[in-house]
């Protein structure tokens, strides 16, 4: 399971495990409490892909590992968002993109991985709503964090929540599109790669798949 990782996921997991324990030791709670809980959003995939007898390709752990650990530790405890002003922009973008495609997988898996069971466009559609709808309750959630608690996740308010659904729309699409080139027959790598990768390591998911 862990053997199975990139080079990179194993290194990253192990800079988060001296980062929070040298973060405990001096007394810096928050940075250690958000590495540990990067730690375990990273981890907590692989124990439940047996649960549900799913395999997740090494490369969409190590999109997952980059991503969360971007959006946390870099974000988070080291101010990008602050530092950056495209930081923020760009995780949300790289997320919908990702959310996207989970979106596609998801509904391509209800029909059995069977390309002609439903319009290549309705698939799509249906990811990308999947997609911006995650994106709407993050948003909902930032205005119940700032509102409840008294913190800054909305920056500027109505334009920061309006710029990032609207980044939110650009990554939707691209994931969802990919999905649709998928099942177009058009597999050009890149995003339509890392899709049938998935496809191919659970077939007993995608019982229905017919080239």
């Amino acid at each position: 399971m862990f053997s199975e990782q990139t080079w990179i996921v194993r290194i990253i997991w192990v800079l988060l495990f001296l980062f929070a324990a040298g973060a405990v030791i001096t007394g810096r709670w928050y940075p250690a409490f958000v590495a540990l809980a990067t730690l375990v959003l990273t981890v907590t995939p692989l124990f439940l892909s047996r649960w549900i007898r799913v395999e997740i390709p090494p490369s969409f752990i190590a999109a997952a590992v980059i991503f969360t650990g971007s959006a946390l530790i870099l974000g988070e405890v080291f101010d990008f968002y602050d530092r950056f002003w495209w930081w923020d922009i760009g995780m949300h973008g790289v997320g919908a993109l990702g959310v996207g495609m989970l979106g596609f997988v998801l509904i391509f898996m209800m029909f059995q991985g069977d390309k002609y069971a439903a319009p290549p466009y309705a698939v799509a559609l249906f990811a990308f709503c999947f997609a911006m709808a995650v994106g709407v309750l993050w948003e909902v959630f930032e205005f119940t964090m700032d509102s409840l608690l008294g913190t800054n996740m909305q920056k500027s308010g109505l334009l920061d929540t309006m710029g990032d659904l609207i980044v939110d729309g650009v990554g939707a699409l691209i994931g969802a599109g990919s999905g649709w080139f998928y099942l177009k027959s058009r597999e050009l790598g890149g995003l339509t790669g890392v899709i049938d990768e998935f496809v191919r390591r659970n077939p007993h998911l995608f019982k229905g798949r017919r080239k």
